[in-house]
């Protein structure tokens, strides 16, 4: 035993340079590309292995550009007669500092196994640590980078689908996505189109990377379709969804389908739907890269239907008590366009809500309301019970300001239709408008003051409306100052 491995041994070291220069040419015929190959190790027991370092694809028409596949090192494993069949085997493959770069454009030039190449299959392939680059249509452009924790792929052979299960570490939000499934056969003339199907799941991944959210977030899917147009059905959960302007958390839930560009990110949502508290908000748009700007731009158009403006107002205020109750329905343009500042302050809001059946949780401002209402009725001395009113108007969200025009305030024997400006940071109102009121001005109060205001009444009665006069609301949300503005016109 000790002269056959001896015998074994001197086989294999004479063997070494020819298997290396038919190792070379394999290669090149296989990828359609010059090979460099830094070392090779041969052994022939007790079966046949082979080890090498410095293993480097470089294309025909481009040897300069970046090499289609890097290896560092590589150990591969198999028998005798498992090379003898028709169609080479090879049981095991492990490889160390896999980098693969791959064209999005669609011209052939992949470097990836061309056609006319020779047969060869592999039964595993083992990797961790590997890089994934899709080289960027427009020259100059980031390459979209995938970085590999850990892979294997399984029944690798020409023009067949393989098997995977792979981790991935995302950059943004940073967690590991956990994915199994199959791809190919890979489509060497547009590699667009090689099939792709599996499912995946992503744990903890974390929010606050976001400027002005946190949350930790998890989600779990299912894909397919081909690497340029792969769908994708899935749900998320993030028990602890924050807004920092608020900092009030909420359990997030999503259920989405998307259309991923898997050669440059982009991502198609049709749709998302998010629920939280009693609210259901209806997305649909798309994450994509906009030319010129260094990085992705989210543009969603946005609809409420029967949701609660309470659920709204805990995301976007600080208050622990939200300002108002009642339904809503909203709809809304929404952009995100990259950068560094906090969400809320990229944000960009158009859109149109109304709220139904509104109460303010203020007694104070709902007393100030019921008493306006009282008033505009002509029943000054009447105080408390319960108004109801309803709120509606359209509005822009940008810089962390929203502007409203034509907001209109209704409460019985009021109408009021307003126009002003909301900081979110500083909570800070500022609305004016006018009132409509059902009641002449001397019977909206009582005594002398009553008689005076009846010399006033004829310049205040307008198309049928007992009084229309300036009305405004001013100060901060928690201590807002609601009354009529007779200094404007």
């Amino acid at each position: 035993m000790v002269v056959g491995a001896i015998g074994f041994g001197i086989l294999a070291a004479y063997s070494e340079p020819i298997l290396r220069e038919r190792a070379i040419r394999m290669l090149e015929r296989r990828f359609d590309s010059n090979v460099e190959l830094g070392s090779l190790r041969i052994s022939l027991w007790p079966g046949i292995g082979a080890t090498g370092t410095g293993l480097v694809l470089h294309r025909k028409d481009d040897p300069a550009g970046p090499p289609p596949i890097t290896i560092k090192s590589f150990t591969v494993s198999t028998g005798l007669m498992e090379l003898l069949r028709p169609t080479p085997h090879i049981h095991y493959v492990r490889l160390e500092g896999l980098e693969i770069n791959v064209a999005a454009h669609r011209d052939g030039r992949t470097g990836l196994p061309a056609d006319g190449s020779p047969h060869i299959e592999v039964s595993e392939i083992d990797t961790d640590d590997a890089l994934l680059r899709i080289l960027p249509r427009v020259p100059g452009k980031e390459p979209l980078l995938f970085n590999i924790h850990q892979l294997t792929m399984r029944t690798v052979a020409r023009n067949q689908p393989m098997s995977f299960v792979t981790t991935l570490r995302n950059a943004k939000p940073p967690g590991e996505i956990h994915s199994s499934g199959s791809v190919g056969p890979w489509q060497e003339k547009d590699p667009g189109l090689t099939p792709v199907a599996g499912s995946y799941t992503f744990e903890n991944a974390n929010l606050g990377v976001f400027k002005g959210i946190s949350g930790i977030l998890s989600s779990r899917g299912k894909y397919n379709g081909t690497l340029d147009r792969i769908e994708v059905n899935g749900d998320t959960d993030t028990p602890d969804f924050t807004v920092r302007v608020s900092g009030h958390p909420v359990d997030l839930k999503t259920t989405f389908h998307s259309i991923v560009d898997g050669t440059n990110g982009d991502t198609l949502l049709q749709p998302v739907d998010a629920h939280f508290g009693h609210s259901t908000i209806h997305c649909e748009g798309g994450v994509v890269h906009d030319e010129g700007e260094d990085g992705k731009t989210v543009s969603l158009n946005i609809t409420v239907i029967d949701g609660r403006i309470e659920d709204m107002l805990r995301l976007a205020l600080k208050s622990d008590k939200p300002m108002m109750t009642g339904s809503v329905h909203f709809h809304a343009k929404f952009e995100l366009p990259p950068g560094d500042r906090d969400i809320p302050d990229r944000l960009n809001l158009d859109g149109t809500f109304g709220v139904g059946g509104a109460h303010f949780t203020s007694s104070d401002l709902q007393g100030k309301v019921a008493s306006l209402s009282h008033r505009a009725q002509g029943s000054p001395e009447e105080t408390g019970g319960t108004v109801a009113s309803d709120l509606k108007g359209s509005f822009i969200l940008k810089d962390g300001v929203v502007t409203f025009s034509r907001l209109s305030f209704g409460v019985p024997g009021a109408g009021i239709v307003l126009s002003g400006d909301y900081n979110l940071d500083n909570e800070q109102l500022d609305l004016r408008g006018t009132a409509r009121m059902q009641a002449e001005l001397s019977r909206m109060t009582t005594g002398w003051k009553s008689m005076l205001l009846k010399i006033a009444d004829p310049f205040f009665r307008k198309n049928g409306a007992g009084a229309v006069i300036p009305f405004k609301i001013t100060g901060s949300r928690e201590n807002p100052s609601v009354g009529l503005d007779f200094r404007k016109p």
